[in-house]
Protein backbone atom coordinates (compact mmCIF):
# COMPACT_ATOMS: atom_id res chain seq x y z
CA UNK A 1 0.00 0.00 0.00
CA UNK A 2 1.34 3.12 -0.85
CA UNK A 3 0.32 6.84 -1.96
CA UNK A 4 -0.95 7.33 -5.46
CA UNK A 5 0.69 9.04 -8.33
CA UNK A 6 -0.82 11.30 -11.06
CA UNK A 7 1.07 8.61 -13.59
CA UNK A 8 -0.08 5.79 -12.09
CA UNK A 9 -0.68 2.70 -14.84
CA UNK A 10 -3.71 0.86 -13.15
CA UNK A 11 -3.52 -2.59 -15.14
CA UNK A 12 -3.52 -3.14 -19.35
CA UNK A 13 -5.10 -4.07 -21.94
CA UNK A 14 -8.83 -4.57 -21.74
CA UNK A 15 -11.46 -7.23 -20.94
CA UNK A 16 -11.75 -10.70 -22.68
CA UNK A 17 -14.98 -11.16 -21.79
CA UNK A 18 -17.51 -9.81 -24.90
CA UNK A 19 -20.66 -7.75 -23.45
CA UNK A 20 -23.92 -9.71 -23.53
CA UNK A 21 -26.77 -7.99 -22.55
CA UNK A 22 -29.69 -9.42 -21.03
CA UNK A 23 -33.56 -9.62 -20.56
CA UNK A 24 -35.12 -8.67 -17.91
CA UNK A 25 -36.17 -12.38 -16.47
CA UNK A 26 -32.50 -13.54 -17.31
CA UNK A 27 -30.52 -10.53 -15.81
CA UNK A 28 -32.99 -11.44 -12.32
CA UNK A 29 -31.93 -14.96 -12.28
CA UNK A 30 -28.62 -13.71 -12.42
CA UNK A 31 -28.86 -11.23 -9.49
CA UNK A 32 -30.35 -13.80 -7.30
CA UNK A 33 -27.62 -16.66 -8.33
CA UNK A 34 -25.06 -14.19 -7.27
CA UNK A 35 -26.81 -13.32 -4.64
CA UNK A 36 -26.70 -16.58 -3.09
CA UNK A 37 -23.55 -17.43 -3.62
CA UNK A 38 -22.45 -14.53 -2.25
CA UNK A 39 -24.41 -15.55 1.02
CA UNK A 40 -23.33 -18.83 1.08
CA UNK A 41 -19.17 -17.00 1.06
CA UNK A 42 -20.20 -14.59 3.87
CA UNK A 43 -20.49 -11.92 1.77
CA UNK A 44 -23.84 -10.55 1.96
CA UNK A 45 -24.75 -10.30 5.61
CA UNK A 46 -28.12 -8.72 6.62
CA UNK A 47 -29.39 -6.24 3.95
CA UNK A 48 -25.48 -5.64 3.16
CA UNK A 49 -24.78 -5.32 -0.75
CA UNK A 50 -26.17 -4.53 -3.86
CA UNK A 51 -25.91 -5.89 -7.38
CA UNK A 52 -26.91 -4.20 -10.95
CA UNK A 53 -26.93 -5.61 -14.57
CA UNK A 54 -27.03 -3.79 -17.80
CA UNK A 55 -30.43 -5.09 -19.98
CA UNK A 56 -30.43 -5.53 -23.24
CA UNK A 57 -33.37 -2.22 -23.66
CA UNK A 58 -30.81 0.50 -22.38
CA UNK A 59 -32.14 0.13 -18.30
CA UNK A 60 -30.60 -1.11 -15.84
CA UNK A 61 -31.94 -3.92 -12.98
CA UNK A 62 -30.97 -3.37 -9.66
CA UNK A 63 -31.79 -4.78 -6.42
CA UNK A 64 -34.09 -3.00 -4.41
CA UNK A 65 -33.28 -1.17 -0.95
CA UNK A 66 -33.43 -2.87 1.89
CA UNK A 67 -33.93 -6.72 0.97
CA UNK A 68 -31.28 -9.41 2.11
CA UNK A 69 -29.37 -10.27 -0.74
CA UNK A 70 -28.76 -14.07 -0.01
CA UNK A 71 -32.91 -14.76 0.07
CA UNK A 72 -33.91 -12.56 -3.15
CA UNK A 73 -36.84 -13.00 -5.38
CA UNK A 74 -37.98 -11.68 -8.34
CA UNK A 75 -39.86 -8.22 -6.97
CA UNK A 76 -36.22 -7.90 -5.11
CA UNK A 77 -34.94 -7.00 -8.41
CA UNK A 78 -36.31 -3.33 -9.74
CA UNK A 79 -35.21 -1.31 -13.45
CA UNK A 80 -33.62 2.28 -13.42
CA UNK A 81 -32.54 4.47 -15.93
CA UNK A 82 -28.69 5.12 -16.68
CA UNK A 83 -29.06 8.91 -15.36
CA UNK A 84 -30.27 6.57 -11.84
CA UNK A 85 -33.85 7.40 -11.67
CA UNK A 86 -36.31 4.41 -11.11
CA UNK A 87 -38.50 3.19 -13.84
CA UNK A 88 -40.69 1.16 -11.21
CA UNK A 89 -42.83 1.33 -8.27
CA UNK A 90 -39.75 -0.09 -6.46
CA UNK A 91 -37.04 1.67 -4.70
CA UNK A 92 -33.81 1.11 -6.25
CA UNK A 93 -30.90 0.37 -3.86
CA UNK A 94 -29.44 3.52 -1.45
CA UNK A 95 -26.29 3.47 -4.36
CA UNK A 96 -28.17 3.27 -7.23
CA UNK A 97 -26.10 6.48 -8.62
CA UNK A 98 -22.49 4.25 -8.22
CA UNK A 99 -23.70 1.61 -10.62
CA UNK A 100 -24.96 4.22 -12.78
CA UNK A 101 -22.15 6.26 -12.71
CA UNK A 102 -19.91 3.10 -13.43
CA UNK A 103 -22.30 2.22 -16.69
CA UNK A 104 -22.04 5.56 -18.02
CA UNK A 105 -18.00 5.69 -17.95
CA UNK A 106 -17.50 2.03 -19.47
CA UNK A 107 -19.58 1.11 -22.10
CA UNK A 108 -18.18 -2.73 -21.63
CA UNK A 109 -19.27 -2.82 -18.51
CA UNK A 110 -22.40 -5.40 -18.26
CA UNK A 111 -22.67 -6.26 -14.22
CA UNK A 112 -21.59 -4.16 -11.08
CA UNK A 113 -21.47 -5.94 -7.87
CA UNK A 114 -21.00 -4.25 -4.60
CA UNK A 115 -20.34 -6.41 -1.11
CA UNK A 116 -19.29 -5.77 2.52
CA UNK A 117 -16.62 -7.97 2.75
CA UNK A 118 -14.47 -8.15 5.73
CA UNK A 119 -11.37 -7.72 3.75
CA UNK A 120 -12.58 -5.05 1.91
CA UNK A 121 -13.90 -3.16 4.78
CA UNK A 122 -11.28 -3.69 7.24
CA UNK A 123 -8.34 -2.82 5.30
CA UNK A 124 -9.75 0.34 3.79
CA UNK A 125 -10.16 1.32 7.29
CA UNK A 126 -5.96 1.14 7.87
CA UNK A 127 -5.35 2.80 5.38
CA UNK A 128 -4.08 6.78 5.47
CA UNK A 129 -6.29 9.31 3.41
CA UNK A 130 -5.18 9.89 0.25
CA UNK A 131 -3.80 6.08 -0.34
CA UNK A 132 -5.30 3.34 -2.27
CA UNK A 133 -4.55 -0.37 -2.52
CA UNK A 134 -2.14 -1.28 -4.64
CA UNK A 135 -1.45 -5.10 -5.44
CA UNK A 136 1.31 -6.55 -6.96
CA UNK A 137 2.89 -9.98 -8.08
CA UNK A 138 0.02 -12.31 -7.22
CA UNK A 139 -0.96 -14.88 -9.53
CA UNK A 140 -4.39 -14.24 -8.68
CA UNK A 141 -3.62 -10.98 -10.54
CA UNK A 142 -3.61 -13.05 -14.15
CA UNK A 143 -7.92 -13.46 -13.24
CA UNK A 144 -8.72 -9.28 -13.56
CA UNK A 145 -10.02 -8.45 -16.95
CA UNK A 146 -6.76 -7.53 -19.29
CA UNK A 147 -3.63 -8.72 -16.88
CA UNK A 148 -1.67 -11.60 -18.08
CA UNK A 149 1.46 -12.06 -15.70
CA UNK A 150 1.77 -11.85 -11.65
CA UNK A 151 4.64 -9.16 -12.31
CA UNK A 152 2.83 -5.91 -12.84
CA UNK A 153 0.67 -4.08 -10.38
CA UNK A 154 -2.76 -3.58 -10.06
CA UNK A 155 -4.26 -0.20 -8.24
CA UNK A 156 -7.50 -0.08 -6.39
CA UNK A 157 -8.82 3.19 -6.18
CA UNK A 158 -10.33 4.03 -2.65
CA UNK A 159 -12.49 7.00 -1.96
CA UNK A 160 -13.92 7.87 1.28
CA UNK A 161 -17.39 6.74 2.44
CA UNK A 162 -20.45 9.03 2.26
CA UNK A 163 -24.26 8.68 2.90
CA UNK A 164 -24.17 11.64 0.27
CA UNK A 165 -24.27 8.87 -3.04
CA UNK A 166 -24.97 11.61 -5.60
CA UNK A 167 -21.93 13.73 -5.06
CA UNK A 168 -19.78 10.17 -4.33
CA UNK A 169 -20.87 9.36 -7.59
CA UNK A 170 -19.27 12.44 -9.17
CA UNK A 171 -16.14 12.44 -7.32
CA UNK A 172 -16.03 8.85 -8.79
CA UNK A 173 -16.72 9.61 -12.34
CA UNK A 174 -14.09 12.49 -12.13
CA UNK A 175 -11.27 10.37 -11.11
CA UNK A 176 -12.30 7.74 -13.31
CA UNK A 177 -12.54 9.59 -16.21
CA UNK A 178 -9.05 10.53 -16.45
CA UNK A 179 -7.93 6.85 -15.80
CA UNK A 180 -6.92 4.50 -18.64
CA UNK A 181 -7.94 1.69 -18.87
CA UNK A 182 -10.25 1.74 -16.40
CA UNK A 183 -10.05 0.06 -13.29
CA UNK A 184 -11.68 -3.16 -12.20
CA UNK A 185 -13.16 -2.05 -8.77
CA UNK A 186 -13.62 0.52 -6.01
CA UNK A 187 -13.44 0.64 -2.32
CA UNK A 188 -15.48 2.93 -0.03
CA UNK A 189 -13.45 3.47 3.06
CA UNK A 190 -14.96 0.93 6.25
CA UNK A 191 -17.97 -0.09 3.72
CA UNK A 192 -17.13 -2.16 1.27
CA UNK A 193 -16.08 -3.10 -2.47
CA UNK A 194 -17.23 -2.49 -5.83
CA UNK A 195 -16.51 -4.82 -9.07
CA UNK A 196 -17.64 -4.82 -12.56
CA UNK A 197 -17.07 -6.57 -15.49
CA UNK A 198 -18.84 -7.59 -18.62
CA UNK A 199 -21.07 -10.10 -17.57
CA UNK A 200 -21.99 -11.20 -13.89
CA UNK A 201 -19.69 -14.13 -13.75
CA UNK A 202 -16.64 -11.72 -14.83
CA UNK A 203 -17.65 -9.23 -11.74
CA UNK A 204 -18.09 -12.13 -9.60
CA UNK A 205 -14.53 -13.59 -10.58
CA UNK A 206 -13.42 -10.00 -9.59
CA UNK A 207 -14.88 -9.55 -5.93
CA UNK A 208 -13.54 -13.31 -5.85
CA UNK A 209 -10.07 -12.51 -6.86
CA UNK A 210 -9.73 -9.50 -5.22
CA UNK A 211 -11.14 -10.76 -1.68
CA UNK A 212 -8.19 -13.42 -1.56
CA UNK A 213 -5.85 -10.97 -2.68
CA UNK A 214 -6.86 -8.01 0.15
CA UNK A 215 -6.97 -11.14 2.68
CA UNK A 216 -3.31 -11.80 2.19
CA UNK A 217 -2.30 -7.95 2.69
CA UNK A 218 -4.36 -8.10 5.42
CA UNK A 219 -2.44 -11.65 6.85
CA UNK A 220 1.12 -9.65 5.67
CA UNK A 221 0.13 -6.89 7.71
CA UNK A 222 -0.82 -9.24 11.36
CA UNK A 223 2.65 -11.08 10.66
CA UNK A 224 4.84 -8.63 10.15
CA UNK A 225 3.37 -7.25 13.25
CA UNK A 226 4.55 -10.38 15.32
CA UNK A 227 7.81 -10.46 13.88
Amino acid sequence: MRKRTSRETIYRSRSLTSLMLLTLSSAVDEIIAVGRRFDARGMAAATTGNYSVRLENGRIAITVSGCHKGRLVSNDVTQMSLDGLPLEAQTPSAEAALHAGVYRLYERVGAVLHVHSVASTTITRLLPEGTDIVLEGYETLKVLPGVFTHDTRVVIPVFDNSQDMPALARKVQARFATLQPEPPALLLRGHGLYAWGATVEEAERVVEALELMMSCELETLRIGRRM
